[in-house]
């Protein structure tokens, strides 16, 4: 079987390289050019003529289709981009809130329809006939392959008047498994409640939206957030279920009954990579004795990467799909090995056995992940394996007997309530492991300084070295301890780096908002923490902080409530404690305002309202908090910050415009600024030259990202380059590091 995994690799490697690498136009000359490779090698010898042909035709039909998917399906769905049409379209899936992926009737892709409240009362395979606006999925926040693309859907649609609906196929068997998912969801919202209800709700139907923030946070810290991404853990226990009804020796009938089941649980979990992943690996696995094959994991992994890329090429860009893979093939190459090493030649007990399977298991998915895992989220769980070790066990208890309290009461609500006891102890038992061990001091390290993005390369590339050496324990344990030891080197030298100078200034990049970290003496102060919602300015600023042995905030300072001056706060509260939370006292602070100061009080921050002008110390520096002095609208009854460091200074003025500028000059008397945070992430409407001429900033920070509103204005881009002022932008530069000496 090792010829298709030579074929589906090349073919899987050649869409990834057409996806990141190749332009559209240079797709079909690099197919002819590997198809005449392919077929010269028939000039080599014979052991490698077979693999090089079939390496280069996978590569030469990855190029082609690449291409051909382009022209049919992509280019022509977003040619219709900011046009209006009539369209009759079917539901793929229950709607999520307002809005449903959906296919529209000539229309060669999937779209994500938004048509208000009224899809909540649809179901799949229903028909919608409306006016919409469409827009483009593949050009958000700068990027040409987004999270929609990636899922097959090229365009969005915004509905325009009244709607028509029809039954069209909803009662065809192609949406059995998406009723089934609905009515299991419906289920355990009847049996279980809180977080309990949406752990389980995520972990039997892949439906992760039910979960809290809360809940999130600490499985993502203590990594094992990967337990409630339907996967091959919960594929193997419906086949095991399959082999045990059948018996061990029948596996003809273990494939005729478990490969339709694998296909019908896929269809219910939606079809995420991770689970077709699963299904494919183990219908082949099941499938091998009919054909009189043997099974084979390199095989299995690469069809069915080449599988998920043959239906939708853009899926290359799944941050799932890579780490669903990426994980899968460690345990492949690096769990084998290292489970031989730890092992050895002698008989061990079954719980060492147990123990140490699980820990090289653990140990090969991160050894693939962990450089994924820093790309996209900067984090990094050192707890992880241990996390592991601990909770596996009980994640695939609480999935078996979960599945068994769920059935059971869709038959008879009595034995299910009874049956639901014991997921209950299991998840209670994880939750309350993950939340003990993401408590700990170096839980988890974060790559937003220099050196611990030194460590990451270094560690990977000693211990890959050592395995591939052999069953050399001495040298394993060597490279062990020189990744342990360089990783405790780098997160002090990554506390020393950040604690150097008088001050530390760190403006950063959360996208469309803001959120700049002063730093002094030991102490830290954060000036507002919002922004776009894919970049999690909370998750953003606590990785930040965590990075600099920060454990807690002296200041939260919030400027405003709009909310990309706040929306990661309660993320920024559930990660970090916060002793004093300062805000502007306003009658109306709207619901995000509210939401901040319930999560305030739940989790024990001060809060302090600015009336007046206030002074507090930053370890060696000083913050000024002046309190609002405008009228009209949040912007204007907002904040400003003042820190002084010696001879130097920094204002951030928050959203507030030109006018309440002039009254902040005429009220207090500000120094010469070394550093100006532009007011309203650059809009023409602040950073007035009266304030300039006032200042005399060197130095202009403008914290933004992508946007419709025109931020940072030529107006304003122009003022500052004629004040003499250096501009620097987070949307150009990331996130932007002072230290003042």
């Amino acid at each position: 079987m090792r010829k298709l995994a030579v074929y589906a690799g090349a073919f899987s490697l050649g869409i990834f390289l057409a996806q990141y690498l190749l332009p559209c136009d240079w797709l079909l000359p690099a197919a002819f050019v590997c198809l005449g490779l392919g077929f010269g090698a028939l000039l080599l010898p014979r052991q490698l003529r077979r693999r090089a042909l079939l390496a280069g035709v996978g590569l030469s039909l990855a190029f082609g289709y690449d291409w051909l998917y382009v022209r049919q399906v992509q280019r022509p769905m977003e040619a219709l981009a900011e046009t209006e049409a009539r369209l009759v379209m079917t539901l793929t899936d229950y709607a999520d809130g307002a809005r449903a992926t959906v296919m529209a009737k000539g229309l060669p892709g999937r779209l994500v329809y938004y048509g208000g409240e009224a899809l909540s009362d649809l179901e799949p395979g229903q028909t919608v006939t409306a006016d919409v606006y469409l827009k483009s999925a593949a050009r958000i926040r700068e990027d040409d392959v987004t999270t929609f693309t990636s899922r097959g859907v090229f365009l969005l649609a915004y509905g325009r008047g009244e709607i028509e609906t029809g039954d069209g196929s909803r009662t065809s068997p192609r949406w059995w498994p998406a009723r089934l998912g609905r009515t299991m969801r419906q289920e355990i919202s009847i049996l279980f409640s809180g977080d309990t209800a949406a752990f389980l709700t995520a972990m039997l139907t892949g439906d992760k939206t039910g979960l809290s923030e809360r809940v999130t946070i600490i499985m993502t810290q203590a990594g094992i957030y990967h337990i409630l991404a339907v996967s091959g853990m919960h594929c193997m226990f419906l086949l095991s279920a399959v082999l045990a009804l059948a018996g061990r020796h029948r596996r003809r009938l273990v494939a005729a009954c478990g490969l339709p089941l694998l296909v019908f649980y896929a269809l219910l979990t939606g079809c995420s990579p991770s689970v077709v992943r699963a299904c494919v690996m183990l219908g082949l696995y099941a499938a091998a004795p009919l054909f009189r094959r043997d099974s084979d994991g390199p095989t299995a992994l690469a069809a069915a990467l080449a599988l998920i890329l043959l239906k939708n090429p853009f899926a290359a860009a799944s941050v799932s799909l890579q780490l669903s893979f990426a994980a899968m093939a460690g345990i492949l190459l690096v769990t084998p090995r290292l489970l031989r090493l730890l092992s050895g030649d002698g008989k061990h007990s079954k719980l060492f056995h147990f123990t140490v399977s699980n820990f090289s298991a653990s140990i090969g998915a991160l050894a693939f992940t962990a450089p994924l895992a820093a790309y996209y989220f900067n984090t990094l769980s050192l707890v992880g394996p241990l996390v592991n070790l601990l909770c596996l066990w009980a994640a695939g208890a609480a999935f078996v007997t979960g599945m068994a309290a769920v059935l059971a009461g869709l038959l008879w609500l009595p034995l299910g309530t009874l049956l639901g006891v014991a997921p209950r102890l299991f998840i209670w038992y994880i939750l309350h492991v993950a939340e003990c061990m993401a408590d700990l001091p170096y839980h988890a390290v974060s790559f937003s300084g220099p050196y611990l993005r030194c460590w990451l390369p270094f560690a990977w590339g000693i211990c890959a070295l050592a395995l591939l050496r052999g069953n050399r324990r001495r040298t394993c344990v060597l490279a062990a301890l020189l990744a342990g030891g360089a990783l405790w080197a780098s997160i002090l030298a990554e506390e020393a780096y950040y604690g150097l100078g008088r001050l530390q200034v760190l403006a950063l990049d959360v996208g469309q908002g803001q959120s700049v970290l002063l730093s002094s003496g030991g102490q830290r102060a954060l000036v507002d923490c919002g922004g776009s919602v894919w970049k999690d300015p909370g998750q953003t600023a606590a990785d930040q902080l965590s990075s600099m042995g920060c454990r807690e905030l002296d200041y939260l300072v919030l400027t405003h409530y709009d909310q990309d001056h706040i929306n990661g706060v309660t993320t920024l509260l559930e990660r970090l404690p916060v002793k004093t939370l300062l805000l502007p006292d306003a009658e109306d602070p709207g619901e995000a305002g509210a939401a901040v100061l319930d999560a305030a009080g739940a989790h024990g921050s001060e809060v302090r309202y600015i009336r007046r002008e206030t002074a507090l110390a930053l370890g060696s520096s000083a913050l000024t908090v002046y309190p609002p002095l405008g009228e009209a609208g949040d912007n204007e009854r907002g904040l400003a910050v003042l820190c002084t460091a010696g001879d130097f200074d920094l204002l951030i003025t928050g959203d507030m415009s030109a006018a309440t500028e002039r009254l902040l000059l005429e009220r207090y008397d500000l120094p010469d600024t070394e550093v100006l945070v532009a007011g309203h992430h650059g809009s023409k409407y602040a950073t007035s030259n009266a304030l300039l001429e006032a200042l005399t900033p060197e130095t202009a920070i403008i914290s933004v990202g992508s946007n419709s509103y025109g931020h940072p204005a030529d107006e304003t881009l122009r003022r500052l380059a004629e004040s003499g002022a250096a501009i620097c932008r987070t949307d150009k530069q990331g996130t932007i590091h002072l230290t003042v000496n």
